[in-house]
């Protein structure tokens, strides 16, 4: 696999970070003759019409944002083309990327612990921010704090440096400012701050030139520690579960980004919506898979990821999914992931096939008439 880092100083004026081939056969994803993720015609099954429902309510609420001038927040690349010199300064930074969705179980933690350790697999310097009371991406890294150590709650009560209360992981490149059971409180102490939606941006602030990406794992709400993530965060990714509620939820969320951009952070947008826990063997999943992709369009990552044992067993073990089976399914959807995303990001870039592409005939980055890369 011949990978490497892409630094920001050598980056092309103008480059994109389109998203990396992937194979989503690996991930149970039924494929058509054209390399797409198979549909089929299921407009009496119930599974289809559920999912059909919840993408009307996502295209309810895009109507009325365009209504107002807002938009769909879609993904937007990190360098424009005439950039000024500030810009190109400030791009140098890590990008802060808030992992977000106010349902719970949609697969969050494990795509911030997963995620960040592929990436740092590939050399890429990653922070990770519990933002989360629970502190499961904290014990997901076999890392406990206790109450009274330098958490997020301390970050964002008592202003302490980001830099006091990072720790590294197990993980090379990988380092984390933990939670503690203190944040739970933290929703109550900060309504009648200053600059409350504020606090966690600024304490980022002077630790953004030491990684190439910071991940902030979002707690299950849209309450005043989410707010700060996506006030400090330069863009959104969004794992969102294959069953109809998951869609139902998203609709509040792009409210929720909207207002965030038209008041706190106008330059916030979805970098990406990740399909999480896919079951092949359903026709919901199958369904709400093609709606996704439907409605978001390129914003949607082609990696896949598929509900799998090994995932769920590897947080009991304190470690990644990457190093607990580095060769189950699951492993291989976040690796494929953190090559798509680490493109988006500007991170990574591809310089050839990999052992797997040469396996399979596959040439990186082909693409169909549709403009959908192929599988």
């Amino acid at each position: 696999m011949n990978w490497r880092r892409r630094r920001w100083h050598a980056r092309d004026e103008g480059a994109t970070g389109s998203p990396a081939t992937d194979r989503a056969h690996d991930a149970g994803v039924p494929i058509d003759a054209e390399g797409h993720v198979a549909s089929s015609d299921r407009s009496d099954d119930p599974a289809a019409q559920g999912a059909t429902r919840g993408t009307a309510v996502l295209r309810g609420h895009q109507q009325e944002a365009q209504s107002t001038g807002a938009g769909l927040p879609a993904h937007s690349p990190p360098r424009r083309d005439g950039a000024s010199e500030q810009d190109t300064a400030q791009e140098r930074r890590g990008r802060v990327v808030a992992i977000t969705n106010q349902k719970g179980g949609v697969g969050k933690t494990t795509t911030a612990i997963s995620l960040a350790a592929a990436l740092a697999a590939e050399g890429v310097a990653v922070l990770l921010v519990d933002l989360d009371p629970q502190g499961n991406a904290s014990t997901g890294l076999d890392l406990r704090v206790a109450s009274g150590q330098a958490s997020t709650y301390h970050v964002l009560i008592d202003r302490l440096p980001a830099g006091e209360a990072i720790i590294p992981t197990g993980v090379e490149h990988l380092d984390l400012v933990p939670s503690s059971i203190d944040l739970a409180g933290a929703e109550v102490e900060l309504v009648a701050q200053m600059n409350r939606e504020r606090r966690l941006a600024r304490a980022l602030e002077d630790v953004r030139s030491n990684y190439d990406v910071i991940f902030l794992d979002c707690p299950p709400s849209l309450g005043i520690l989410t707010l700060n993530a996506l006030v400090a965060a330069d863009e959104a990714l969004v794992p969102i579960q294959c069953e109809y509620y998951a869609l139902e939820g998203v609709s509040q969320l792009l409210r929720t980004i909207h207002l965030v951009q038209e008041d706190l952070n106008a330059g916030l947008h979805i970098g990406g919506v990740l399909m999480t826990m896919f079951d092949a063997r359903t026709n919901l999943s199958q369904q709400v898979a093609d709606e996704i992709r439907a409605f978001f369009g390129d914003t949607a990552y082609t990696t896949v990821i598929p509900r799998t044992v090994r995932l769920s067993e590897a947080p009991s073990f304190g470690q990644p999914i990457t190093v607990f089976d580095p060769s189950s399914r699951g492993a291989r959807a976040y690796q494929r992931l953190a090559r798509e995303a680490g493109q988006r990001l500007g991170l990574l870039e591809e310089s050839g096939a990999d052992a797997l592409d040469d396996l399979l005939g596959i040439s990186p980055g082909a693409t169909t008439g549709s403009n959908r890369t192929t599988v």
